[in-house]
């Protein structure tokens, strides 16, 4: 009997290799996954990313992509006959690829079934949106769920993560380990100054947030997503953010 096909989850790099990787149980008929900080738990990943390095075996066996999406960087990986699912990629491409998460000698890396060429960016600037709304949802059951940490058993914890959100015992556990953080620096007032300065009536487009912001990508992404969290701003329309008044 094979392992269940798990489906395969839009996310971002940088947050599966942040996450805590757990290996395939193959006796349990378990594949192997990676739960985030996000409390997701991905198995199979559906990425918009952009070629930065290639590798190709001399005999052809084996060939790597190491791929970016403003975010963090992975490796693609395929042997064999899978290979052509990946040799024929250039540095700069852009592509959608869907595949298993593994790891390797502490790695985790993208064990590539299928991908195909990306021909218009905005697909990846509507993507990339996409993401940051479900991480939105995602973040507000992660900040329920820490606050709870102090304030009940464990075993009440366990009963009510499982009952409102089917959270099982590693999703929470890592939750738990994440629930002290550092602080980090405070880059809401500058990207609200941002729009502000950009917006002539109707919003701002996401794209011209990252053009002008002046700041990693990966920090404007999470920066849009608490400000999204807690009302500062809204989506007029598709791809358009605004600042609530």
């Amino acid at each position: 009997m094979e392992i269940k096909r798990m489906p395969a989850v839009k996310t971002r790099i940088v947050d599966i290799v942040n996450g805590k990787y757990f290996s395939a149980e193959k006796e349990k008929m378990k594949a192997a996954f990676v739960i985030t900080s996000f409390g997701q738990k991905i198995s199979r990943v559906n990425l918009i990313v952009t070629v930065i390095d290639k590798f190709v075996a001399e005999d052809g066996n084996y060939c790597s992509l190491t791929l970016d999406d403003g975010t963090s960087l992975i490796k693609s990986k395929a042997f064999k006959e899978d290979t052509k699912v990946l040799k024929d990629y250039e540095l700069g491409d852009l592509i959608l690829l869907i595949g298993k998460l593994r790891e390797y000698n502490g790695e985790v890396y993208i064990n590539a079934e299928a991908t195909r060429k990306i021909m218009d960016a905005n697909f990846e600037v509507l993507r990339r949106f996409e993401i940051l709304q479900e991480l939105k949802k995602k973040k507000k059951m992660v900040d329920e769920i820490k606050n709870l940490v102090n304030q009940t058993s464990e075993e009440e914890l366990k009963e009510y993560a499982k009952k409102k959100y089917g959270i099982d015992e590693n999703i929470l556990q890592v939750i738990r380990e994440g629930s002290v953080v550092e602080k980090v620096e405070d880059y809401k007032p500058a990207l609200l100054e941002v729009i502000s300065k950009f917006d002539e009536g109707n919003g701002v487009e996401i794209n011209k947030i990252f053009e002008v912001a002046n700041l990693p990508e990966s920090v404007v992404e999470n920066t849009l997503n608490e400000l999204l969290t807690n009302g500062s701003l809204y989506e007029p329309t598709v791809g358009i953010l605004k600042i609530i008044k």
